[in-house]
């Protein structure tokens, strides 16, 4: 007991009011808070993974995932994208809310409600703002644009949008010039809830302009165009990953593991194991197995008899089997080193009427092209749009987007 009568009377005290605060039957002291964890889903993350991780129990975390399933398939999980997680320490780390944020001011939340879940989607209001950062690349596309301010995630779907027209590897080089126009959803107060879309990106390539708008059409169909309409919709990804560099070209090269030369069939990524595999476009699954040399295979069909190839993947996504078709961006796979591999990477071929060519430099084809009261709808977009980026760079400000 404290010497100082009046320091054991206070203390006598602080403990009466903090029993008064407990809930009935509870002591304060036995109390466990919540616990608030925000994780970003990065290369090969599953939400299994990601909630096991968190020490989310295994049963009660698949349990959630299956509640979950039909609301958010687990595949559509992306690169960037945020999961809000409150855990109950005091019981095993068991799961007490997970919330999922489909889009700015959109969000699915999961809790629990008796033996099972409730998932319920809410809808923040908010009013789109139109912003514009610039950056000259230094180190790579990735790390300039996010220093400049944009958020990761946007930079992940642009990076795959130039990936009809750019070459990371071969095309960009230091100095080169990149000013990107995108969304920011702001409540009515001017609090920031959240990013919307990219709306037009130019890319300077040693004097070479790359210029790209994205555009809705009346039926709420979304797509990049170029300045005079033609889309990239319909084009292949010249690089089917992110973040990877070549580390073999096509054409003649010695062999890494066989020791003499002969023709490589296509390009090779290398990157870490793990690493998400996308879909160069869309087609249909022709193939997914074990190939000798090639490791863990798919192979896509296209239309037009083109034919792409993922070799020495470490797994290939469940459900990505023979007929089953495939959109562009789809995760089809994952890098590894399967097969005949000296280290993790991703040979990628292209393959036209069964004829490999360089998938650098083919001429891909290309979606149809705008035409008449489409065309001009474009056209006006894209001028409303621009004479609002002007106003942007004369005020230096964001400006407010009709709802």
């Amino acid at each position: 007991m404290p010497k100082s009568p009046r320091l054991a009377r206070c203390l006598l005290a602080a403990l009466v009011a903090a029993l008064v605060a407990a809930p009935p039957g509870i002591a304060a002291a036995t109390a466990t808070p919540a616990a608030e964890r925000m994780v970003q889903v990065r290369r090969g993350d599953t939400l299994a993974g990601l909630l096991g991780a968190a020490g989310i129990p295994a049963a009660q975390a698949q349990s959630a995932i299956a509640a979950l399933a039909p609301h958010f398939p687990p595949r559509r999980l992306a690169i960037g994208q945020e999961i809000g997680l409150r855990l109950d320490p005091g019981d095993d780390n068991a799961l007490l809310r997970l919330e999922i944020a489909l889009a700015p001011g959109d969000t699915l939340v999961l809790e629990p409600a008796g033996d099972g879940w409730q998932v319920e989607r809410q809808r923040l209001e908010g009013r789109p703002h139109l912003a514009r950062i610039e950056a000259s690349i230094d180190g790579g596309v990735f790390p300039s644009l996010t220093r400049a301010g944009l958020p990761a995630p946007l930079v992940h779907e642009l990076i795959r949008a130039l990936s009809h027209e750019v070459d990371f590897q071969r095309d960009i080089q230091p100095g080169d010039h990149i000013a990107v126009a995108f969304e920011r959803l702001r409540a009515a107060d001017g609090a920031l809830l959240g990013h919307g879309r990219i709306r037009a990106v130019v890319l300077h390539l040693s004097g070479r302009p790359v210029e790209l708008w994205h555009h809705e059409d009346e039926d709420g169909e979304a797509a990049w165009y170029h300045p005079d309409g033609r889309p990239l919709a319909g084009g292949f990804l010249r690089t089917p990953l992110d973040g990877a560099r070549v580390s073999s070209g096509f054409g003649m090269r010695r062999h890494p593991v066989l020791g003499f030369s002969r023709h490589h069939a296509g390009v090779d990524f290398a990157a870490p194991a793990g690493t998400p595999v996308f879909a160069a476009a869309d087609g249909v699954v022709a193939a997914a197995r074990m190939e000798r040399g090639y490791g863990r295979t798919v192979r896509l069909r296209h239309a037009g008899g083109t034919e792409t190839v993922y070799a020495h993947l470490s797994r290939i996504t469940a459900g990505i089997a023979p007929g089953e078709r495939v959109r562009q961006g789809d995760v089809i796979g994952q890098v590894g080193s399967s097969g005949m591999a000296t280290g993790p990477h991703l040979h990628f071929e292209i393959r036209l009427a069964g004829r490999a060519a360089d998938p650098a430099r083919v001429a891909l084809p290309a979606g149809e092209r705008l035409r008449g009261e489409a065309l001009a709808g474009f056209h006006a977009a894209r001028r409303d749009l621009a004479r609002q980026l002007a106003r942007i760079t004369a005020e230096r400000t964001e400006v407010a987007l009709a709802p």
